[in-house]
């Protein structure tokens, strides 16, 4: 039961990545109409016209529909074999919910039109169901063997080993939630530019238009805050990896994790500028998918941060 639930788990973050990267393919392809108004079908069909946007879509749903027989699996098994690890249990839970959130809005955006607000938040829901299936896949590999066949000697042993731990003040705790939230804003800002097809409203880089501030307007408007929010991310993250190297550098996983934190902020402000320099070419949907990636990392490493520092305070 424990290898099973463990490869399961595996495989379901990887399909939630997957789902996630898909529907930024998606997006960035214009595919979203490729089934036309159909679902869950495609025109009515199980097996679409091969036009590319009718593939790229309707392959999204399919990998969408397995991941959430994965998602389901994966709860139930937590149900059965870890039902006495509250974390775990509302982990396995947020990942069951928010998959089947996030499908609720795809398949009524392509039922009915959908405000760009609401797509955008159909990003933000599946950056969450990704992050906690992230979370929960770490947390089930953690366990000790010995946690799936005594769950309550699995508790005790938790917090056995949390009164060892090195901790952290509460301060810091409350920053690295407020830093996660702040992140979430950011990234929602920034699928509210790729579904208000703004992001061609700051040419160049790291000027808006050659400008410092550009006329705050339309698409061009959208993509400045996008940027500035960016930025100040980008400084408060800087700022949190000094602050965690001078005090907590002797608390591996958490000083691992804010290494991980800024090497992929980097990554996404790097991948951010390739975007707008390659936005009429082909490489501009590669770009893409590699800034996805990053923020969903991003995200995911922050969530854990901000158990983590919860434990620890």
């Amino acid at each position: 039961m424990r290898r099973g639930l463990k490869w399961l788990s595996a495989v379901m973050a990887f399909g939630m990545l997957l789902v996630l990267l898909g529907g930024a393919v998606v997006t960035k392809t214009e595919s979203g109409e490729g089934c036309g108004d159909s679902w869950p079908l495609c025109y009515g069909k199980f097996l679409p016209e091969w036009t590319f946007e009718s593939v790229v879509e309707y392959s999204h749903r399919f990998v969408s529909g397995v991941e959430g027989l994965l998602v389901l699996a994966a709860f139930i098994g937590v149900l059965v074999a870890l039902r006495r690890n509250r974390l775990i249990v509302l982990l396995a839970s947020a990942t069951l919910f928010f998959t089947i959130l996030q499908a609720i809005l795809g398949a009524l955006a392509v039922i009915w039109e959908t405000s760009s607000a609401v797509m955008a938040l159909h990003f933000g829901f599946s950056l969450i169901a990704f992050a906690s299936a992230l979370l929960q896949t770490m947390y089930i590999w953690r366990l000790p063997d010995e946690a799936f066949d005594s769950a309550v000697k699995g508790q005790v042993d938790k917090h056995l080993a949390a009164a060892q731990e090195p901790k952290v003040s509460r301060s810091y705790r409350n920053e690295i939630w407020a830093l996660t939230i702040y992140t979430y804003a950011v990234v929602y800002l920034g699928a509210f530019v790729r579904h208000t097809d703004s992001s061609g409203g700051c040419m160049g880089w790291p000027l808006c238009n050659g400008e410092f501030v550009p006329e705050l307007t339309g698409a061009t408007g959208i993509a400045f805050l996008h940027r500035v929010g960016a930025l100040i991310l980008f400084l408060w993250i800087i700022y949190q990896y000094l602050v965690t190297r001078k005090h907590y550098r002797s608390v591996r996983d958490v000083y691992g994790s804010m290494n991980a934190v800024l090497i992929l902020a980097v990554t996404q402000i790097a991948t951010g500028a390739v975007i707008v320099f390659t936005i009429t070419t082909g490489f501009y949907v590669y770009a893409s998918l590699i800034h996805t990636l990053s923020i969903a990392g991003l995200f995911g490493v922050l969530c854990y941060l901000s158990i983590r520092s919860k434990q620890l305070a």
